[in-house]
């Protein structure tokens, strides 16, 4: 079989990993990329260029950056004109039209951070953390114009423990995801795998998540506010306020125990121990971060502080 000619749209880092293997690999030929614009990044806010677009000109590939390229004419017809067989999208970041998807001869293909039709949407890896899900997975699709809704090509699945974090799982995914790309992607280009349709029955959404999410609230269950934290660390992350200033929190530990101390008190309080009560169970706070400092173990943060058992962690 002739090389695959690809086009491959994606942005972040999770993307550029994709695009890193099907550049390694000798059955597709990336004639193209296409990827989000330069956006400011970092305390200067200086234009920065995607992962994508940075790995695409190290290898002196056509790259374009459309704002919007459902409403660019001009650079849908220049991707047409790199002759791709085939559309492989990866955490692009915008809908992209019927006719778009269907001027590719293979059709598009788009890996997506979940085991659909769970999670749908823009925040698959942090959504199933933050629900508490005991397994996930990365699904390769054949796109359609109704987001995340096409045939799966092919799946891998992760059973998830109590203490991964986003960060975490986003590298365990990126590596099965570049796995269906070599494997399941040619063979369905091959006719030797034929896509499954997904059970509207089964679809969850996973939205955006938006910043007024990250304030914890001692009000609920101890497991929820942990699964909050691990979920976050891809960002917008989670803090509580504590003495009129934001405190972030980086990594807590469920405590199941019973009591009847006061919701946000301090119920156990060491050298290097810091359990605050909450809705249901007890929180162990074990790395934070104080406004405009660096991370802290709880033994370090707890040091220039006077707390005592039964306070208010306000």
């Amino acid at each position: 079989m002739s090389v695959i000619r690809v086009c491959f749209l994606g942005t972040p880092d999770f993307a550029a990993q994709h695009l890193k293997m099907l550049l390694a690999d000798d059955h597709y030929e990336v004639v193209g990329v296409v990827t989000q614009p330069d956006r400011p990044a970092g305390r200067k806010m200086q234009l920065t260029a995607s992962p994508v677009k940075t790995l695409a000109l190290e290898h002196n590939l056509p790259v374009v950056t459309p704002e919007n390229l459902r409403k660019d004419p001009e650079t849908t017809a220049l991707i047409h004109s790199w002759g791709a067989e085939v559309a492989v999208v990866v955490a692009f970041g915008q809908i992209l039209s019927q006719s778009f998807l269907d001027s590719f001869e293979i059709g598009a293909v788009n890996v997506h951070g979940s085991l659909l039709p769970k999670w749908r949407g823009a925040a698959p890896i942090q959504r199933s953390i933050e629900a508490g899900d005991t397994v996930t997975g990365v699904s390769l699709q054949r796109m359609v114009k109704k987001l995340d809704a096409g045939p799966v090509i092919g799946e891998r699945r992760v059973n998830l423990t109590d203490e991964i974090t986003a960060t975490e799982l986003y590298e365990k995914l990126a590596v099965l995801g570049c796995d269906l790309l070599h494997i399941e992607l040619m063979d369905f280009i091959r006719g030797n795998l034929a896509p499954i349709e997904q059970d509207e029955t089964k679809v969850t959404v996973a939205p955006k998540i938006e910043k007024e999410e990250s304030l914890l609230d001692w009000k609920f269950p101890a497991k929820t506010l942990h699964n909050k934290v691990r979920a976050f660390t891809m960002g917008p992350g989670t803090f509580v306020l504590f003495q009129g200033k934001r405190l972030k929190i980086h990594r807590t530990r469920v405590v199941d125990c019973t009591g009847s101390a006061p919701v946000g008190s301090i119920v156990l309080l060491g050298p290097d121990e810091l359990l605050i009560q909450t809705g249901d169970g007890q929180l162990s706070l074990l790395e934070v971060q104080p406004e405009s400092k660096l991370k802290l173990s709880i033994s370090e943060f707890l040091k220039s502080l006077s707390l005592k058992k039964g306070d208010a962690f306000v």
